[in-house]
């Protein structure tokens, strides 16, 4: 990019003679989530246009359709185009050199979670973000849930008192597709992780040690791909705090997205709301009063828009990310201790992870 590319950048931020309100926003990649982040970012008043591309002619013809977009044929067009930020929803394998060409053009990156498949994969791109001093934001949507921006309030204002248990769950209504679950990496990498990254951040607390089990009673092809349906892990963190989290494919009564935190003065809950899918059969209690929610862009479409509001804030330079790479690799390697731990029958301390990942690389 040139010297007008980064002029445009800086002219973005608050407080500029001539300051940009609105930007030029790319998008790499037009999947059901990328689809869903280009109807997003069309409805932000900051974003007054959208280059895209994805290899489906389809897709990007939509999008033209649609919202008003620009297409090109490649990430490298999108980046030839001066846009002011890049959102990366393609193929979790590109996921790493498109977040490095994005750092090479000086262009802010949003990238959905993983950072890469693997841990010493994601190390090295995350050396490479550090060294260059990129603005680069990993998407986990939960950060910025309403209820869990209240729960991680009353965390810190110590209102719970001292934490000691911790429960996060994470029901899918219906397993993904098969081919999805072939390359997907398992229910820990592309399910639970959520979980994991939630805890981290509510608590303000690492990892220690996990042990986690699983099990199937649904689809017999995640049992053939090698991965369990249901799954439970048991997380110590490093101040003696016991998080439990739960997940299944298979929950018919919807989504179902829930924390809960119990501390020594006080508890609280995220996800008690009338759309939640749980039924009560309690004598004379009418919960649940709405229809349950049913996907994930249902129940998180706020938290969706405020993500992406905040990446626009971080193009404009008012914000650093508010989810690091180096947050995303915590968060995968978690991950990566419970599929060991399901495989080995074993308690894994984070540290045999940790240094595995420094190794490879």
């Amino acid at each position: 990019m040139g010297p007008e590319h980064h002029r445009r950048i800086r002219l973005n931020r608050p407080g500029a003679e001539g300051a940009r309100r609105s930007m030029r926003m790319g998008i790499l990649g037009l999947g059901r989530i990328g689809a869903f982040h280009a109807r997003t970012l069309s409805g932000l008043d900051t974003v007054d246009s959208l280059v895209v591309t994805d290899p489906v002619a389809a897709a990007t013809a939509l999008a033209t359709e649609r919202w008003g977009a620009t297409a090109v044929d490649s990430p490298e067009a999108v980046f030839a185009a001066g846009v002011d930020g890049v959102v990366i929803a393609a193929a979790t394998d590109v996921h790493p050199e498109l977040i490095l060409a994005a750092v090479e053009a000086g262009v802010p990156a949003f990238c959905e979670k993983p950072v890469a498949r693997g841990i010493g994969e994601g190390v090295a791109v995350l050396r490479a973000v550090e060294d260059s001093g990129a603005h680069v934001h990993i998407g986990f949507n939960r950060r910025f849930d309403a209820g869990c921006m209240a729960a991680r309030r009353a965390v810190v204002s110590g209102e719970l008192g001292p934490l000691h248990t911790v429960r996060s769950t994470t029901l899918d209504p219906a397993p993904p597709p098969a081919a999805y679950v072939a390359v997907s990496g398992g229910i820990f990498r592309d399910c639970a992780v959520h979980d994991f990254d939630i805890v981290r951040w509510v608590t303000g607390r690492e990892v220690a040690e996990v042990y986690a089990t699983g099990g199937n009673r649904g689809a017999e092809y995640i049992r053939e791909a090698g991965d369990v349906d249901t799954a439970s892990a048991l997380l110590t963190l490093d101040d003696g705090t016991i998080a439990v989290v739960s997940n299944s494919r298979h929950n018919a009564r919807g989504y179902d997205v829930r924390l809960e935190l119990h501390g020594m003065t006080d508890s609280i809950a995220v996800g008690l709301e009338d759309r939640l899918p749980l039924r009560s059969v309690e004598p004379g209690v009418t919960f649940l009063a709405g229809p349950p929610h049913d996907f994930f862009m249902d129940r998180f479409a706020d938290a969706y828009r405020a993500e992406l509001t905040a990446f626009t804030e971080v193009v404009a330079g008012t914000r650093t990310s508010p989810c690091t790479v180096a947050d995303a690799i915590e968060a995968s390697r978690i991950a990566e201790a419970c599929a060991l731990s399901l495989h080995e029958h074993r308690p894994v301390r984070l540290e045999e992870v940790r240094h595995e990942g420094m190794r490879t690389a």
